[in-house]
C-alpha cells in the first residue's frame, strides 16, 4: 500500500499552554493532517522560554480537536521507561479516539545533556523501547528482556475499559544507522529541523523501506513574498544556532547536504547567545535561508517547495511555523496550499 502524502505542523512545546491549544484548534479547522509536538528541553530557558511535556499537552490537544492527528515528535525513551510511555500513550489514544495518535521516539541528546544522562548507546535502547511499547499496548501477555529495558506485563482483561489498538510508532533519526533501524522496526522515520530535499533523498536511501518519511521543514507563508520569506528567518536562526551550540557532529551530514558550514552559521549562533531569537534572525541572510530550503513565501512558492520535497521522497511534511500571525499563516496554508495536494 502506498504511503499517503500528508501535511502537518511541528509545534514546539515551549510556548504557553493556551497558545498551543489555540494553535491546535486553528490547525484542525484549517484541515491540517497532523500536529507534531516537539518536546522542548531545558536549554530553551536560556532564551526566555520554558519546556513543557509533550505527553500531557498532547492529551489536552486531543480533547480540543476533532480531526487532527496528534503526534509525539518526539519524546525520548531515556526520560521515561517504555512501560510508562505506553501508559501515557493510552491516555492520548483515549482522549483522541481511534486513529488520531502517532507515537514518535527519538534519542534527544540535548535533553540527555541537560539531565546529565549522556550515552553513546542509542540503537539498542531504541530497539528495546519500540518493542516494549508495542508489546504493552497489545492485548496479550508480554514479557521482554532487553539490554537496556525490560518488561513483564499481564494480558489485558476483556472487561478493561481502554483502547486496544497499537498506534503507529515512528523513530526520529539523523544518523544513517538509526535511519536504517527506523526502516527495520518503525512505521515512520522523522527527520530533524533544517531538513532539505537532499537530506530527504539521503534518508530514503538509508531507511530502505516503504515507510512514512516525515520531514521537519522551516516554513512561513504570506500573500507578499518578502513577508513570507522573512517569517522563516527566525525559526531558521533558532535551529541553526541549535546545531552549532548543541549537536555538532550529529548534524554534520545535515548541514553538509544543505551546503552550510559551521563558519557560515556561527554568527547566527553567537547572535542568539548575545541577543536572543530576533538577533539570530538578523544574521540569517538570503543566502543562508535559501540553503535551508524553506517552504516559504507566497502560496505558490510554498506549493512549489512542497512539490520538491515530495519528489525527493518526503511523504509527510511537518511545517515549522513561527513568528507573528501564525494562526493567519495556518489558515492561509489551509485555504491556498492544502487543496492543491488533496
Amino acid at each position: 500500500m502506498a504511503v499517503p502524502f500528508r501535511i502537518g505542523v511541528m509545534q514546539l512545546t515551549m510556548e504557553p499552554l493556551d497558545e498551543m491549544l489555540e494553535s491546535a484548534r486553528v490547525m484542525d479547522e484549517a484541515g491540517m493532517d497532523t500536529v507534531w509536538l516537539a518536546e522542548a528541553y531545558p536549554w530553551w530557558r536560556k532564551h526566555q522560554m520554558e519546556a513543557r511535556g509533550s505527553t500531557v499537552v498532547s492529551a489536552l490537544m486531543a480533547r480540543e480537536t476533532e480531526q487532527l492527528t496528534i503526534g509525539w515528535g518526539i519524546i525520548s525513551p531515556f526520560t521515561r521507561h517504555p512501560v510508562q510511555v505506553a501508559m501515557d500513550a493510552r491516555v492520548v489514544q483515549e482522549a483522541a479516539g481511534s486513529g488520531r495518535f502517532i507515537l514518535g521516539f527519538g534519542t534527544s541528546k540535548i535533553f540527555l545533556n541537560n539531565a546529565r544522562m549522556q550515552t553513546t548507546k542509542t540503537l539498542g535502547p531504541m530497539r528495546d523501547a519500540v518493542a516494549i511499547v508495542r508489546g504493552v499496548l497489545g492485548v496479550e501477555a508480554f514479557s521482554y528482556g532487553g539490554d537496556t529495558w525490560s518488561a513483564d506485563v499481564p494480558a489485558l482483561s476483556n472487561e478493561a475499559h481502554t483502547p486496544r489498538d497499537v498506534p503507529p510508532v515512528y523513530v526520529a533519526a539523523t544518523a544513517p544507522r538509526m535511519q536504517a533501524l527506523a526502516g527495520e522496526i518503525a512505521d515512520g522515520c522523522l527527520t530533524p529541523s533544517i531538513t532539505t530535499p537532499a537530506f530527504v533523498r539521503y534518508t530514503k536511501k538509508n531507511v530502505g523501506a516503504d515507510i512514512d518519511i516525515g520531514c521537519t521543514v522551516v516554513a512561513s507563508i504570506d500573500d507578499d513574498r518578502d513577508t513570507g520569506r522573512d517569517g522563516a528567518r527566525e525559526i531558521a536562526g533558532m535551529y541553526l544556532a541549535n546545531k552549532v551550540q548543541n549537536i555538532q557532529g550529529a548534524a554534520d551530514t545535515l548541514l553538509d547536504l544543505a551546503e552550510l558550514t559551521q563558519d557560515e552559521i556561527r554568527p547566527v549562533a553567537e547572535a542568539m547567545e548575545r541577543g536572543g531569537r530576533l538577533a539570530a534572525k538578523a544574521e540569517v541572510t538570503d543566502a543562508i535561508l535559501d540553503k535551508c530550503k524553506p517552504i516559504a513565501g507566497t502560496p505558490d512558492d510554498c506549493i512549489r517547495a512542497i512539490e520538491e520535497y515530495r519528489d525527493a521522497g518526503c511523504t509527510h511534511v511537518m511545517l515549522e511555523l513561527w513568528g507573528d500571525k501564525r494562526h493567519d499563516q495556518i489558515r492561509l496554508f489551509g485555504e491556498k496550499v492544502l487543496p492543491y495536494f488533496r
